[in-house]
């Protein structure tokens, strides 16, 4: 039976368990993605399109791809505008789908931008569909890259004509991708455990790759055996849960002290570059370390740090590995090791006694810390998704945000995109539809979403935005650099003139201002309440600009 190249495109993504694509505007394989029954979610652009499907695949663990379509063509806006997206999740090695318009070969090397050049530094592959009988070749292509080796972005473009192409589906059918993993070498991991078992004070240093191996309770079994603390990065938040007793958490003094003082480090699903969200360590990281450099990808290998020891391979089938060998050489058995369960506990105090202040300030404006500490209050730890906007939210709330469920927290860093944090918490809503799902972000993160608020009332995706409105802009605000003004001067932007929870109102949302601590719980609640009934939410909270970052530029010089 011949059909059009549209629907058999449709088709496969259907047998490949798409149950939606994002999208903006409408391309020329929409109507048949439609027909099919998977659902469209149209964005209020290109960028968020591929946003929400990349924020999707990451939450996912890959196990299901997020995909987008974005005009393209000989004009290529909607490409162009999607390269933001593209390029974060390329280096945060995302393993998302985007479906582009070609341009027709009559076309071709007419114009003064070319797409594949352009796209070329920020996918992991390209592929075009010239004849409609390749279809199903391209897309096996383009999932076997998407679910075997490193992680990344997949670009595949059809012209409009070619959406209307016929090829016989008896003749070229179509089979699902699997995927494949690749076990590290036994000898690699013998010598890495040697290692591991001669150090002193041995740590574990966890990415995101955890996540895509679907290895955290391996993770979690190997902690517990080998009784080594763990530290995470950002994009590897809550791969191990923070409130276990060798937790070190992701930043701040308690995730340095044990950074700063480890003698073996084993990082297990990172990268392990400089271009990695910090833990203002990298001055302390190179300093007497032996590195065991457990990665997917052999490219990391050196990259950044000299490397004693690697083991290249998927993390899970690694850490099993691990699990085996550490077994056989201690014999079997796990020998607790109080001494750094008792100095994990007595810097968490340490840390304790720092922020909990913070944590219940009376202060008003509200310390932000104080937002923090009460979403920790109001959420459901164990059905719950929180994310933070990149700056000082992202910043303060990962500090001391407890994660105790795999991708209760979601992290992000490298590229990133202001306004990421509200795909994150639609993608995390349609992959976790039972779970509380809050997005915190600042007066940046705000002007970028904004467009794209509306999308959530129109879907009916009941998530809770937290504003912290501090008025500081991202420390640029109104005059920040102005003429007259000193350097680090900030200038309040007037929430009666400019009050965004109104705004959100007005699009459908259920929408609070909050300006007295003891507001901030009830307003929490209320929100979720209202996400329950399916309706999204807005909080506003006017905040101190907590810590003063003028003071701190000064005092840094």
């Amino acid at each position: 039976m011949k059909i059009k190249t549209a629907q058999g495109l449709a088709r496969i993504l259907k047998a490949e368990g798409v149950e939606w694509v994002s999208t903006f505007p409408a391309c020329g394989m929409n109507n048949a993605i439609g027909d099919e029954g998977i659902q469209l979610l149209m964005a209020r652009d290109e960028r968020y399109a591929v946003g929400i499907a990349d924020a999707y695949s990451r939450i996912t663990g890959g196990k299901k791809i997020g995909v987008c379509t974005v005009m393209g063509g000989i004009n290529a806006a909607g490409i162009q505008m999607a390269y933001g997206a593209l390029a974060q999740a390329f280096e945060d090695s995302s393993p998302v789908l985007c479906i582009s318009e070609d341009v027709q070969a009559q076309h071709r090397d007419r114009g003064l931008y070319d797409m594949d050049a352009g796209l070329h530094s920020v996918t992991k592959w390209i592929g075009h569909v010239n004849m409609a009988q390749r279809l199903p070749e391209i897309m096996r292509r383009a999932f076997t890259y998407l679910r075997t080796g490193r992680p990344g972005p997949v670009v595949v473009l059809l012209s409009r004509p070619m959406c209307e192409e016929l090829y016989d589906e008896a003749e070229h059918p179509y089979r699902p991708v699997k995927g494949w993993r690749s076990g590290p070498d036994p000898d690699d991991v013998r010598t890495a455990v040697q290692v591991l078992r001669s150090g002193k004070r041995p740590l574990l240093y966890v990415g995101e790759g955890v996540f895509y191996a679907d290895a955290t309770a391996e993770l979690l079994q190997f902690a517990n055996l080998a009784q080594i603390p763990v530290l995470t990065t950002l994009k590897g938040k809550s791969a191990f849960p923070e409130n276990h007793p060798l937790s070190v958490g992701v930043r701040g003094e308690l995730a340095n002290h044990f950074l700063r003082h480890c003698d073996v480090l084993c990082a297990i699903g990172t990268s392990l570059t400089r271009r990695d969200f910090r833990q203002e360590i990298w001055h302390e990281i190179n300093k007497g370390k032996t590195y065991i450099h457990c990665t997917v990808d052999g490219f990391d290998i050196n990259n950044s740090y000299p490397i004693h020891y690697a083991v290249v391979g998927d993390a899970q089938l690694t850490l099993r590995a691990f699990l085996a060998e550490f077994s056989a050489q201690a014999g079997g058995a796990v020998t607790p090791n109080p001494a750094v369960v008792d100095e994990i506990r007595e810097m968490r105090e340490r840390f304790a006694a720092k922020y909990q202040p913070l944590l219940e300030s009376n202060e008003v404006p509200i310390n932000p810390y104080r937002v923090y500490g009460d979403l920790m209050k109001v959420l459901d730890p164990y059905n719950s998704f929180v994310t933070a906007e990149s700056g000082s939210p992202r910043d303060q709330l990962s500090t001391v945000y407890e994660a105790r469920i795999p991708r209760g927290y979601f992290g992000w860093g490298k590229v990133s995109t202001l306004g990421f944090s509200l795909a994150g918490a639609v993608a995390a809503k349609l992959a976790h539809p039972e779970r509380q799902c809050v997005a915190v972000t600042g007066d940046a993160g705000v002007g970028y979403m904004l467009g794209n608020l509306e999308m959530l009332v129109r879907y009916r995706i009941p998530a809770t935005i937290v504003h912290l409105n501090n008025g500081g802009f991202a420390g640029y605000g109104p005059g920040f650099w102005g003429p007259g003004h000193d350097r680090y001067t900030w200038e309040t932007m007037d929430h009666d003139t400019c009050d965004m929870s109104k705004a959100a109102a007005a699009l459908g949302y259920y929408s609070e201002d909050v300006a007295e601590p003891q507001g901030i719980i009830p307003a929490l609640k209320r929100c979720l309440e209202q996400n329950v009934e399916g309706r999204p939410a807005y909080l506003e909270i006017l905040c101190s600009r907590y810590p003063v970052w003028g003071r701190w530029l000064q005092q840094e010089g």
